[in-house]
């Protein structure tokens, strides 16, 4: 069975990739998931490590960095933990694309335009075969408007673009008030993929010593859904590569991915509650359920999910909600 796929360009044996995660870490659990048959590895994002103090107030207002993708919290928990040195991250890279053959996805996430830029250049030169621009943002800066916030990530992404020559990707979150625009401004600004969609930790409150508190927690299932719904939406008008990144943990979760327009998915709950050797069973259960339902490659059923091409698009829209709400009510 096929199950080869293509990201950002790079041509993968199969549609799962290791996401950011305690799992990308070190050398030895990343050449245990290539010989799991992970198609491509995503290394855990490269914090800016200076911080100015006319910088800290930025820096608060997007929480914990560390909270930007799914598993993080167990090794970068606190802002000054989180700040890692960029010439060790670049010689782990530089190790890493050394004893393995799969293309290896260098992540940052900055505060500085200079450094956003300066560390796509740096990861390039270690090796990296493509980058991921990690654009974890809280807005709670009440001056500051959405479409300033889009303009200053896609100034960013052209910034990266004029310096590097391997593909860059966007990861990007739910709470923008027009994603699926927000996603053609940035093919448009040369975007090569998007990820879809960051994971948030909520902080909860400490209601004795007056703090908030974070709680790790892994995905499941269920988080796939908002998921499906924006693939659903942007991928019949853009062009650019999209992952899925966030409750994928089953075939059946990886199916609805690429039918709705995924050309892989990242892992990283699934492999922590599973473990690596997850993988493997993963890519016989996909192979048999393609065969079952009589596809000849992964390829054949991307997108055929879509908004242009589901039997119903009011099902991603205002009409379905209230459908719902009235079907519900009448029960």
């Amino acid at each position: 069975m096929d199950l080869s796929t293509t990201y950002l360009g790079l041509a993968l044996s199969n549609p799962f990739v290791a996401g950011p995660s305690p799992l990308t870490v070190h050398l030895d659990t990343i050449k245990r998931l290539e010989e799991a048959g992970i198609a491509a590895i995503v290394l855990p994002p490269l914090f800016e490590e200076q911080l100015r103090s006319d910088q800290m107030s930025l820096f608060n207002a997007t929480d914990t960095p560390a909270e930007s993708f799914p598993e993080a919290i167990s090794y970068f928990v606190e802002p000054e933990r989180a700040i890692v040195e960029a010439e060790a991250y670049m010689a782990h890279l530089a190790d890493v694309k050394k004893h393995t053959s799969v293309p290896i996805i260098g992540s940052i996430n900055a505060v500085t335009a200079d450094r956003w830029r300066d560390y796509a250049s740096q990861m390039e030169e270690a090796g990296a075969d493509a980058l991921e621009l990690d654009f974890y943002y809280v807005a709670n800066d009440f001056s500051e408007s959405g479409e300033m916030i889009e303009e200053r990530f896609i100034e960013v992404l052209r910034a990266v673009k004029n310096n590097v020559h391997i593909p860059v990707s966007v990861k990007l979150t739910p709470f923008h008030t027009s994603l699926a625009n927000f996603a053609c401004r940035l093919e448009e600004a040369g975007a090569d993929g998007l990820v879809l969609l960051h994971r948030f930790y909520e902080p909860d409150l400490d209601i004795e010593n007056l703090e908030p508190v974070s709680h790790p927690r892994l995905s499941d299932s269920r988080e796939i859904l908002l998921r499906l719904r924006w693939l659903a939406i942007i991928s019949g008008n853009v062009s650019c590569s999209l992952a899925a990144s966030g409750g994928v943990h089953t075939v059946e979760d990886t199916v609805k991915a690429v039918m709705t327009g995924a050309d892989c998915v990242q892992l990283c709950s699934a492999l922590q509650k599973n473990g690596i050797e997850y993988v493997t069973a993963l890519l016989e259960r996909l192979a048999a359920w393609l065969e079952r339902n009589e596809y000849d490659s992964l390829r054949q059923m991307r997108g055929n999910m879509n908004l242009k091409h589901i039997p119903d698009p009011r099902a991603l829209s205002r009409a379905h909600y209230m459908h719902l709400l009235s079907s519900w009510g009448s029960q």
